[in-house]
């Protein structure tokens, strides 16, 4: 082989790596803002994520995602709303003015933030691979004020053999960085 074969192979081969990374990155998208100082004393309450999908409780399989990620992330100080105040059910999804409960339950806890967010898009998409699609909001609350003092959204599609879950649980990630500490 002489070196123009070599050099136009190696160009090929640059060329593909470089287009696969680009067709990966647009799998993704993020907005994440800037995050709060939090001290290490701060409790965080999770609320009600609502759900806007017609996937059945995708709202409270991201808020378990969500609270694992910032409890092996270091939040130290995190509570987790009261089940009644969620109304969402297998088969009767229900809006979420229980967003507003769960903030005054909060505030009781004399937690110091507050995230909620909403799901919308939590489903495998229909097709012959059936690649898991996600996409997720979040805000971070001041209790004391209701102040919005953080947000982030994003959404993320995985592979056909990737599990949904996985799939959330990356972007999830991706997102809720800046508040953990670890």
């Amino acid at each position: 082989m002489n070196k123009t074969n070599t050099r136009t192979g190696r160009l090929m081969a640059w060329a593909a790596a470089i287009g696969a990374a680009l067709w990966l990155a647009g799998c993704a998208v993020t907005d994440v803002g800037r995050a709060p100082q939090m001290a290490a004393g701060d409790t965080v309450a999770v609320l009600p994520i609502v759900n806007y999908t017609e996937t059945p409780q995708a709202g409270l399989r991201a808020e378990a995602i969500a609270e694992s990620l910032l409890k092996t992330g270091g939040v130290a100080n995190l509570k987790r709303y009261p089940a009644a105040l969620n109304p969402e059910t297998l088969f009767e999804p229900a809006e979420r003015e229980s967003v507003n409960k769960a903030l005054e339950w909060a505030r009781g806890e004399r937690a110091r933030y507050a995230l909620t967010g909403a799901v919308q898009e939590w489903r495998y998409k229909v097709g012959v691979d059936g690649e898991p699609a996600v996409g997720i909001s979040l805000q971070l609350i001041d209790v004391s004020s209701g102040q919005v003092v953080w947000s982030a959204t994003g959404s993320n599609a995985g592979w056909s053999r990737e599990s949904l879950s996985g799939v959330a649980q990356k972007l999830l990630r991706r997102l809720l960085a800046p508040l953990m500490q670890g």
